[in-house]
């Protein structure tokens, strides 16, 4: 019995962090499929607002219980963790920063976490998870060392990548830190905080006109439900269930994963260097997720 136990605790570690991996990275590809066809702000703004609508009409047949104070929260967090970050991103990749560079950028996010946690969270670190963050960053480094070129970008194009992860990082933790009941309400919130604060954008520099093609809505759509729903709603079940240093773990994996994903989608080549930088992130991130049944309850040491 202590076994079957075992092993459910193992599974409810692992299912969620692979579905966020996997989702996760999808979106990267939407972005490479919606950025031949429109801006950034374009693409971003008709995903959160299908997303948004998808989400208000499930609230409206579940009919969850909204709190003001929980709202506000919530806000805060898609703002930075959605709306933010990936903006960031996607001008930043429009003005010549590489896929890859911004992989690499956006790997420092799981260290910003780890340090963070400590002293806002309370949720210490071990050796064990500190030698993982360590070997998963190699690992990253691995994976897109093989394709990264530095391009032409202006400085600040890179400095916008930055700005970004410490969006995203900022989420995590206010995320974990003002942990509440419903998922659904969570999602929801940060998906229309997104929509209402980049179509916004979108507006006021001419880019919210879609282009009349299947095409950029096929992507849309893409992005909209893999990347928008999918990841970021395992995105907050893997913070709840886990911590905040476990959910940056897991993103460790999300450019080995890409790669494969624009592998299967659009045919790039994998080499050497990309399956060896995949092993070492998994490693890396096995040895810093699995830990004892106690400890994987809550994301804090046992």
């Amino acid at each position: 019995m202590r076994t079957v136990s075992r092993l459910r605790t193992r599974l409810g570690t692992v299912l969620p962090g692979v579905a966020l991996v996997v989702l996760w990275s999808s979106g990267f590809v939407g972005a490479e499929l919606g950025a031949r066809y429109a801006e950034p702000l374009t693409l971003l703004s008709w995903r959160f607002v299908v997303g948004s609508l998808i989400l208000l009409g499930v609230c409206a047949i579940v009919r969850p219980r909204f709190d003001r104070h929980e709202i506000g929260r919530q806000a805060v967090i898609g703002l930075l963790a959605v709306a933010v970050y990936l903006s960031a991103c996607y001008i930043a990749v429009r003005h010549g920063v590489s896929g890859g560079t911004t992989s690499l950028i956006a790997a420092l996010q799981p260290l910003l976490v780890a340090v963070a946690a400590g002293p806002f969270l309370g949720e210490r670190t071990r050796p064990r998870q500190r030698i993982g963050l360590a070997i998963g960053l190699i690992g990253v480094g691995v994976v897109v060392s093989g394709g990264l070129s530095i391009g032409r970008a202006p400085t600040w194009a890179y400095l916008l990548v930055v700005v970004g992860v410490i969006a995203l990082s900022g989420g995590t933790l206010l995320s974990r830190r003002w942990r509440t009941g419903s998922l659904l309400v969570s999602l929801a919130t940060q998906t229309c905080t997104a929509a209402v604060t980049v179509t916004a954008a979108s507006a006021l520099t001419g880019q919210l006109r879609p282009p009349a093609t299947t095409d950029f809505w096929f992507a849309v759509a893409w992005i909209a439900l893999l990347s928008g729903l999918g990841g970021y709603g395992a995105f907050l079940l893997v913070i709840r269930r886990q911590g905040a240093v476990a959910v940056g773990t897991w993103l460790y994996l999300s450019p080995p994963t890409t790669m494969l994903w624009t592998w299967i989608m659009f045919g790039d080549r994998i080499g050497v260097l990309g399956f060896l930088g995949v092993l070492v992130t998994a490693a890396g991130v096995i040895l810093a997720i699995i830990r004892t049944p106690a400890a994987g309850r809550d994301g804090r040491p046992g």
